[in-house]
């Protein structure tokens, strides 16, 4: 049982029931407290914290039944076993109506007593270790994980904390790396069914011939080397979410059984006959342009408009470098936490190195830069040196709208850097918007703010 002692409360109206209950548990390694009814059986519970109760039913004050509904309603993640010499099926399903995790008729022998005991007990402790995951689980994929103070993440946030607690389809888009998953579990922990699944299924990465089965599950013998039945994500989803990545790389065929499943929220196993309620919620994401998709004829428009219910667009992070800083804060302290390292800071120039690099794989690219910083690092301190060999290369442009000498904000050092870069891109394309931001894969729109952010003119 473990190095902690677990307290039974032993509950009958005789006495040497009690006793001999107790002598049982305690050979067992049990501690064992006793009341002679359900009145003071709560009290028991009230002064002191015990892990399993054995009670009788039939009892004078209080009997069995009206503490169990007590017990279930101040203390439910207590199993209560209950004990009578009334056997009778009507009480035991009763009983078991009110909460108690089993019924064992007396006379009863040890060993019935002492499996029950150590099940319920063992059932108990998955059931913590699962809600303490689910906490975890809960606090690493909340909504305050994801981290931006730019204008587009704050749009983002916004699309969450408005979306989650529908049961709306979405649709996320954005390039590789920008955290399309992390924003999709942000949304299911955040929802009415937080406590159902949330199973996640990449349509890139299975091949053609066998996603429907991974999506719809199979019957025995529906296919070639289908030896049992298998269950398929929309199956093993029921009650939670549905995560459907790469969506754009689904066949014409599969869009238009996923097009049906969504109209009718029913669908069937490849092979079978059987209609099943698809009880899930849909979030899809895709590194593509499905529009375009749509006009060179590779998605279905019908199935666009279904999924598109509502849109979060993640932005790609050369176009919110603001974040940068918060993000590299943010993945120190993880890589801290998890390998036991005490860095402390990253040195200004080696900021400007990430600040100025252009991150084809976004977030998830720094996030990798940052470990290996971290891993590879000697001090406290993160310079130039310790970042990847591939971004030490990167030569920033010289920060002229901080006097260095006389010092200056990190947030002012910050944005010196990303308006050099502008100014430099803007002049080396004769001020041409369309080409510059083409150049800093950043969008026109963004380009444009960022011109009159920081006052660039034509030089």
């Amino acid at each position: 049982m473990g190095t902690k002692k677990m307290r039974v409360l032993v509950v009958d109206d005789e006495s040497h029931v009690r006793i001999l209950l107790s002598e049982v548990l305690k050979m067992e390694g049990f501690i064992c407290v006793q009341a002679e009814n359900g009145k003071d059986a709560l009290a028991c519970m009230e002064a002191e914290p015990v892990d399993l109760v054995l009670m009788d039913i039939r009892m004078p004050v209080m009997d069995g039944m009206e503490a169990v509904r007590i017990m279930r309603d101040t203390w439910p993640e207590v199993p209560v076993i209950m004990t009578t010499a009334f056997a009778g099926v009507d009480t035991a399903v009763e009983a078991m109506k009110l909460g108690a995790y089993n019924y064992i008729s007396k006379p009863f022998n040890n060993e019935e007593i002492i499996v029950n005991v150590k099940r319920a007990l063992e059932i108990q402790s998955l059931t913590r270790e699962v809600e303490d995951l689910r906490r975890v689980v809960r606090t690493r994929f909340s909504i305050n994980n994801i981290i931006g103070k730019s204008a587009g993440m704050q749009e983002v946030f916004k699309g969450i904390g408005r979306v989650a607690p529908t049961n709306s389809t979405v649709l996320i888009q954005g390039e590789s790396g920008t955290g399309k998953e992390l924003v999709a579990r942000a949304i299911h922990y955040n929802s009415r069914r937080s406590q159902g699944p949330l199973v996640n299924l990449n349509c890139a990465a299975i091949p053609e011939g066998l996603l429907e089965s991974e999506l719809f599950g199979h019957e025995k013998g529906s296919f070639t080397g289908a030896m049992n039945h298998h269950p398929g994500k929309f199956e093993l989803a029921a009650g939670g979410t549905i995560f459907l990545d790469e969506i754009s790389e689904m066949s014409p065929n599969l869009q238009a059984k996923l097009l049906r499943v969504l109209q009718d929220r029913t669908f069937q196993r490849v092979g079978g006959t059987r209609t099943l309620a698809a009880d899930v919620r849909v979030i899809a994401a895709s590194n593509k342009d499905l529009s375009e998709a749509i006009r060179q004829g590779s998605f279905r428009e019908d199935l666009y408009y279904r999924l598109n219910v509502v849109q979060l667009e993640i932005p790609p992070l050369r176009d919110r470098r603001e974040d940068i800083p918060l993000l590299v804060d943010h993945f120190i302290a993880r890589c801290n936490k998890e390998m036991g390292k005490q860095v402390q800071q990253i040195s200004h120039e080696a900021l400007k190195q990430l600040t100025a690099y252009a991150w084809p794989g976004n977030v998830r690219e720094l996030e990798n830069a940052v470990e290996r910083a971290v891993v590879m690092g000697q001090g406290g301190v993160i310079m130039t040196e310790d970042l990847p060999v591939s971004l030490q290369g990167i030569q920033p442009r010289a920060v002229t709208r901080v006097n260095q000498d006389r010092g200056g904000s990190l947030k002012e050092m910050m944005e010196a850097v990303e308006a050099d870069i502008l100014q430099s891109a803007l002049d080396d394309t004769g001020w041409n918007r369309v080409k510059t931001a083409e150049v800093l894969k950043m969008s026109r729109k963004a380009l444009i703010y960022k011109i009159d952010k920081y006052g660039l003119s034509q030089r």
